[in-house]
């Protein structure tokens, strides 16, 4: 029976929630505003504290529903962010995988941005049919692909290297 009580909280903890997820039109596209909650266990926090960085990837799509063939696939991106910790400068960088790194003191300054990501545009101006319905799937995790071949053997095998949302499916109407 303890265990049982226990068992909820345990997979609470090795999840991604994600907490709000909205398109906003802007001049330039549709952007992405979202907002997720997660905590590193105990595992990933050592394996950045040694040095190895951690990715976390965020895919979205844009399907248009059809009633004589399969769901138009009208967009469909990624964008990764690496974590990482330098034990010199005992300072954590982050930022989207191949662009400008920023700098951050405590682990949990360097989440923030994880876990509340800048608007980014997702889709560009056009892509999308003004005034049509889009069903957009949004799903954010740790993604294991970006680390060294020895520690994926073990990261797939090992539940403390899951940390993932489940989709997320919301309608949206192209402005």
């Amino acid at each position: 029976m303890f265990a049982c009580a226990l068992s909820p909280a345990r997979a609470s903890e090795e999840t991604v929630e994600i907490t709000r997820a909205t398109i906003e039109a802007a001049e330039e596209g549709y952007r992405l505003s979202a907002a997720y909650s997660f905590e590193l266990n105990h595992g990933l926090e050592d394996a950045l504290l040694y040095g190895m960085p951690l990715y976390f990837t965020t895919e979205i799509e844009f399907t248009r529903p059809r009633w004589y063939w399969v769901d138009e696939k009208a967009v469909r991106v990624k964008r990764t962010f690496s974590i990482s910790y330098n034990v010199l400068t005992r300072q954590y960088h982050v930022g989207p995988v191949g662009n400008v790194r920023q700098s951050f003191p405590t682990l949990e300054d360097a989440l923030f941005l994880i876990r509340r990501p800048s608007r980014w545009v997702v889709a560009p101006r056009g892509a999308l049919k003004v005034g049509e319905v889009y069903n957009v799937t949004l799903r954010m995790g740790m993604d294991r692909d970006y680390l060294p071949k020895p520690i994926q053997v073990n990261a797939f095998n090992n539940s403390e290297w899951r940390l993932a949302s489940n989709k997320k499916t919301f309608l949206y109407r192209a402005e």
